[in-house]
């Protein structure tokens, strides 16, 4: 009833209102906010766990083991969710806030959506200092959540109960918002947390949110027809947003009844099986030759929800100067870059209006013709590269493809930062669409198990997540293992063991810099010529997962397939070799010294200027 109120407490209410958020997949309605990863300290754990406790059945908290892989967990289960779900990850003040802040990175690069609540000092000011609090002289209502400003597509502190009618609603649209998607932050100072407040009793009705699509201007679709009719040599770009719009069908006929070649970003892999007709493998420094021969050539390029990142573009060098470009974006932002001819709108309404459009216009066949032989080419040097040699240590190609093989069509690929994602967008054959997570857009070592934990808990047991992650990641962040292990969610992670941090050594010497500080053979260590590994098997099983070390590609084939057997988290660890890796793909803008007395070094400078030489300029 109109002017109806109940008293809750900040805390209390906050829950309420999230708890009663629905969203519809698939004809289903299910709950917007799918559950709570939490770590309770002073500042979240008297008023705010109180709440969640109540409601712990409807909205379940899974306890996390840091804060940053807890937030990279919920950003796993939000790619699963294809964004129409979210997840929220809670932490105390002070070193607990800070560290979900690199987690907030990746949502915020890759344009997904997490809700983020901290715990904050007290508003009234009477305890400071208190514990954990940093003091800013001059700036006394400045904390440490304020750092989460600059990673945070929403951001704001609530200091008064009646603060929440407001910011909560707009929080949530952000977060839903194609064009504008990304972490929201809601600061809970711990004297605002517990106050009670007369809150109207509609603001707690059933919400049913949609994601918006937004069609197109009609005068951008007429431009892109104008400009797509003169093409000879035209290219699609997937990216992401096509999954997320889920317009990955539409696009796929699109490309093969126009005629088209389709390249993809690393976050578009996984919108087409590798065996698609129009598919010709990823674009960009990780990609293959066949795309990047189809990029140069390219006359007009139509790049379908994707922000244009260095590793799609060749930092620039990928496309001929005079090539034309329409971009198919949610975002004005992403849709105007480098001279593009923006078509702006939800890529699925973008391309029925395009395609409609476009009448009975077919690209010239022999682009098709091109686009096959070369991918042909590409896939025979994948074979090659995969098949099993005499060598001591195998290659990440020959790990991935045995791993590939055992990957049943429903599970999900997994990986993140280092040298994996270079070498499975070029070697993981995609059996099934949406089965293939690689966070390369903040490119954050940590994220794969993490992550992988979050697929786990939306997959709710319908295949698994296969999560393939170097020594260096592992080191850096595995306890989600435990996590796992705890709540019951299997994954399987295949740890490939390099010595120490492969792919950055290769960027290293590559540039004229000799081996340092990179694989552990290099670093200062006690035993150059044979520093102590770390046993990645036993270290797991510690943690309660099944576990087994590989001594060849033959154990690792027999391991994945009992690995496909257990009921909780089985890791695999093996062996691999940290210098060879699969050739092709784009070249980087990386800096190099202007003047150095090493040769090596001025060569690579050399190198460098000739490559920038043929960057496509503008923004």
């Amino acid at each position: 009833m109109a002017g109806e109120t109940v008293k809750l407490t900040v805390g209390q209410a906050l829950v309420r209102y999230l708890i009663n958020q629905r969203a519809e997949i698939d004809g289903d309605r299910v709950q917007l906010f799918a559950g709570v990863f939490g770590i309770f300290g002073h500042g979240n754990v008297t008023c705010l766990s109180e709440a969640l406790e109540q409601v712990q059945d409807v909205l379940p908290t899974w306890r996390g083991q840091n804060e940053q892989s807890m937030a990279l967990a919920a950003i796993g289960y939000g790619k699963a969710k294809l964004r129409r779900q979210i997840m929220i990850a809670t932490t105390s003040v002070g070193p607990g806030a800070t560290n979900m802040v690199t987690a907030a990175g990746v949502a915020h690069a890759n344009r997904l959506p997490v809700l983020l609540i901290s715990g904050d000092t007290y508003n009234n000011r009477l305890p400071d200092p208190v514990l954990q609090q940093v003091e800013h002289y001059g700036e006394p209502s400045t904390t440490v959540n304020d750092s989460f400003r600059a990673v945070s597509r929403y951001w704001d502190r609530i200091t008064h109960p009646a603060q929440i009618l407001s910011s909560l609603p707009q929080a949530v649209a952000t977060m839903l918002d194609p064009a504008d998607c990304g972490p929201a932050f809601i600061g809970l100072p711990q004297d605002i947390q517990e106050i009670a407040y007369d809150y109207p009793v509609e603001f707690f009705e059933p919400t049913l949110w949609t994601i918006p699509r937004p069609r197109p201007d009609r005068d951008q679709v007429a431009a892109a027809v104008e400009l797509l009719k003169t093409a000879k040599k035209p290219l699609i770009i997937s990216g992401g947003g096509v999954r997320y719009s889920g317009a990955e069908e539409v696009l796929a006929r699109f490309a093969e009844s126009r005629g088209i070649p389709m390249a993809e970003t690393i976050a578009g892999k996984g919108a087409v099986v590798h065996d698609h007709p129009a598919y010709v493998g990823a674009l960009g420094i990780e990609g293959t030759d066949a795309a990047k021969e189809l990029a140069e050539g390219a006359d007009v390029v139509i790049a379908v929800g994707t922000r244009l990142q260095d590793f799609t573009t060749g930092s620039w060098t990928t496309f001929a100067c005079d090539s034309q470009f329409i971009n198919i974006n949610a975002a004005r932002f992403d849709a105007r870059k480098h001279r593009s001819l923006p078509v702006v709108g939800d890529a699925l309404e973008c391309l029925n209006e395009l395609d409609a459009a476009l009448g009975d216009w077919v690209c010239d066949a022999a682009r098709m013709e091109e686009a096959r032989d070369l991918y042909a080419n590409w896939n025979q040097m994948l074979d090659e590269g995969q098949a099993p040699t005499n060598a001591a240590v195998p290659s990440y190609a020959q790990v991935i493809a045995v791993v590939n093989k055992a990957a049943r069509p429903e599970d999900t690929m997994v990986t993140a930062a280092g040298g994996l994602p270079g070498e499975t967008v070029k070697n993981w054959r995609v059996k099934a669409p949406n089965s293939f997570d690689c966070e390369f857009g903040f490119s954050c070592m940590g994220y794969e198990i993490a992550g992988a934990w979050g697929h786990a808990i939306a997959k709710e047991g319908t295949g698994v997540p296969i999560v393939m992650v170097g020594d260096g990641s592992y080191m850096m962040m595995n306890s989600d293992i435990y996590s796992s292990v705890l709540s019951g969610h299997k994954m399987i992670v295949v740890v490939c063991d390099n010595g120490g941090f492969g792919v950055i050594n290769r960027l290293q010497t590559g540039m004229g810099v000799p081996g340092f500080n990179n694989l552990l053979k290099d670093s200062r260590v006690l035993n150059k010529d044979n520093p102590r590994h770390v046993d990645f098997a036993k270290h797991a099983e510690a943690m309660g997962a099944y576990a087994r070390h590989c001594d060849s590609l033959a154990d690792l084939e027999a391991a994945m397939d009992w690995a496909q057997t257990t009921d909780a988290t089985t890791v695999i660890s093996i062996n691999s070799d940290a210098y060879t890796w699969t050739p092709g793909g784009a070249d980087w803008y990386v800096g190099v010294p202007e003047i150095n007395d090493r040769e090596s070094i001025r060569e690579a400078r050399k190198g460098q200027e000739a490559f920038r030489a043929k960057q496509r300029q503008g923004v």
